[in-house]
């Protein structure tokens, strides 16, 4: 499935990542059966508002901590207490009810600075056997994770096979007239 959305500001695009959290997380508490994170590679030009988006995807996690791009730290971690989801069970006149989240965990990487998966590998530790990274693996594999990741074309070959991809760009006709102008197609 592939949407597309247009966002004129950033405040657009922060709205439209904060609707997205809260999205993933009423899909998420209505399934019982999550062996793995939830995982969204975010791919565009530097700029192109991947970041911004995450800083609304961020407060409907709940997140209060300013969310920056981890270009030069690479990984930042966040804890996930309560998040506002929407809840179509609801008797009262509110949209959203805050409820406790299965997730625990939001990591945001930047794999800008990266060359490949190995990178990455190594900054998450190896396992004992030499295998995959153990850090990366308990990551990538706990249910109770959203995980998102900008340039997630550097590290391709360990991504699991249900990443959501969210595509920003810059329609090539409004860039001399808007430069705030998102196209974002997110693929499911």
């Amino acid at each position: 499935m592939l949407i597309k959305k247009i966002t004129t500001n950033y405040k657009q695009t922060q709205k439209l990542g904060e609707k997205m959290a809260k999205e993933v997380l009423a899909l998420r508490q209505a399934q019982d059966k999550n062996n793995s994170a939830v995982v969204f590679g975010l791919q565009g030009n530097l700029g192109g508002g991947k970041t911004t988006f995450l800083q609304g995807f961020s407060k409907g996690l709940g997140i209060k901590e300013k969310i920056l791009s981890p270009t030069f730290v690479i990984l930042k971690h966040f804890k996930i207490t309560k998040s506002q989801i929407p809840n179509p069970k609801s008797q009262t006149n509110s949209k959203f009810q805050i409820l406790n989240s299965k997730f625990t965990d939001f990591y945001h990487i930047d794999c800008y600075r990266l060359k490949n998966e190995k990178d990455i590998l190594a900054l998450m530790g190896f396992s004992a056997k030499g295998g995959p990274a153990s850090g990366w693996k308990k990551i990538i594999e706990n249910p109770k994770n959203i995980i998102a990741i900008e340039w997630p074309e550097k590290i391709k070959r360990i991504l699991p096979k249900n990443i959501i991809y969210i595509k920003f760009t810059c329609p090539e006709q409004s860039r001399r007239v808007d430069k705030n102008k998102r196209e974002i197609k997110i693929k499911i």
